[in-house]
């Protein structure tokens, strides 16, 4: 039976579809550390407790209703007043928008913004552009980035390629990454756009910003977190932002996301997100509004859940700087944010003792899950080509205690090669 063009060429999630086949193998017995999927082991990472007690209350007052479609006045109030106290935003409750996680906001943008065959910028490696792209058929213009800047774009990569685009979709701290903008590298590309849509006529659409802060209260160190606003505030009008309490808060399953952007843009995300009903639980919008709430609450949390991610990415980046030193031909990124660290282990062309030959980075990977019991994400899966032998670790489903046993049997796995 036929189906539609966009059904036979539009590709699952790879992240998915690699952390399925771990979870079999570990189904089968098998000790694997998962390093794949963007979520944290509740078991490790609990929700904060007060929001947990918050959300059980609000079912216990039997909010399990429909909520509005934009998200409970309550929350989009407590939003509101989230972004002025970390941002020093201005955005009112109706430029708010809460929806079922960050994808539902990420999809309800490109849908708002985007027309068949418009131009979408973005870089490579990134999470997911390509397929919004490809659901919105989109013409997807995928930029390259280098290992020298942090495989974060810079105005010069960008500037052949913005003339007549639609939009540009930025994420800071990134992932797959862990890496993020520089003040200057960022202050390039907003003007970069300012100096586009000066360009464009009366009618034309802008070049829109999406910009995916979702890890902005992960940042570690000396690093900070900028946004387009922030730095240029004509650019206000222009710039939609992805956010919300997913990875902040460890609360990938409680599913509130926020979005916040000129009103034109966001009222029109409103109408798409409701006829898709992609809305946050009401119990869990009560809680959330009730838990940002509570500065005390929140910065305590976050303060322990930084330290404890900086801890395991600061040991599986000595780890890998400890092997770089002794001769491996592998590296690390000094982490700055979010829950990931971009590894290198340039291991292609060698050979097993079963005798295959590792011709791409995903035969990297699969040789580790089998012979150091350990599975990486490759930047392949994020928009790069299968040469890049650079992956990501995600640290959120390990303890501390099996992150610091990973090098040494990634060295044991990686001297068997020939």
């Amino acid at each position: 039976m036929s189906v539609s063009v966009l059904a036979q060429n539009l590709h699952g999630s790879e992240i998915i579809k690699i952390a399925g086949e771990i979870n079999e193998l570990k189904r089968q017995g098998q000790n694997i550390a998962n390093l794949t999927i963007g979520d944290f082991d509740s078991n490790i990472y609990p929700i904060p407790e007060d929001l947990k007690l918050g959300i059980v209350d609000a079912y216990e007052h039997r909010h399990t209703n429909y909520p509005p479609a934009d998200g409970m006045l309550s929350l989009r109030e407590s939003v509101s007043a989230f972004l002025k106290s970390r941002f020093n935003f201005d955005y009112a409750p109706n430029q708010i928008l809460i929806t079922g996680g960050s994808r539902p906001l990420i999809y309800s943008i490109f849908m708002a913004i985007v027309d068949p065959g418009d131009k979408v910028v973005f870089p490579a490696p990134s999470w997911n552009n390509n397929h919004y792209c490809d659901l919105t058929r989109a013409e997807a213009v995928i930029i390259q980035t280098t290992p020298e800047n942090n495989f974060m774009p810079t105005a010069e990569e960008l500037r052949p390629f913005i003339k007549g685009a639609t939009m540009l979709a930025l994420c800071s701290p990134l992932n797959p990454t862990g890496t993020m903008f520089s003040k200057k590298d960022l202050e390039e590309i907003c003007d970069l756009v300012i100096a586009e849509n000066k360009t464009r006529q009366p009618g034309e659409k802008p070049l829109y910003i999406l910009y995916d802060q979702i890890y902005s209260q992960l940042t570690f160190g000396q690093h900070r977190h900028y946004d387009p606003v922030s730095l240029r505030p004509e650019l206000k009008d222009v710039t939609i932002f992805v956010d919300g309490a997913s990875k902040c808060f460890a609360s990938t399953g409680v599913r509130v996301g926020w979005g916040f952007g000129p009103a034109h843009v966001v009222n029109h995300m409103k109408s798409i997100v409701g006829h898709m009903g992609a809305w946050a639980p009401k119990a869990e919008q009560v809680a959330m509004a009730n838990f940002l709430k509570d500065d005390n609450a929140v910065n305590t949390y976050l303060s322990a859940l930084k330290i404890d991610i900086q801890k395991s990415l600061t040991a599986l980046y000595e780890g890998f700087q400890k092997l770089k030193a002794e001769g491996l031909k592998v590296d690390a990124i000094e982490p700055m944010g979010a829950i990931y660290l971009t590894l290198k282990i340039d291991y292609t062309g060698k050979t097993t003792p079963e005798g295959k030959v590792l011709k791409t980075a995903t035969d990297i990977n699969f040789y580790l899950i089998k012979e150091a019991k350990v599975a990486f994400v490759p930047f392949s899966a994020f928009g790069t080509g299968e040469d890049i032998n650079w992956f990501r670790a995600s640290v959120g489903a390990s303890t501390l205690s099996e992150i610091e046993q990973l090098a040494p049997r990634i060295k044991e796995a990686l001297l068997k090669l020939k």
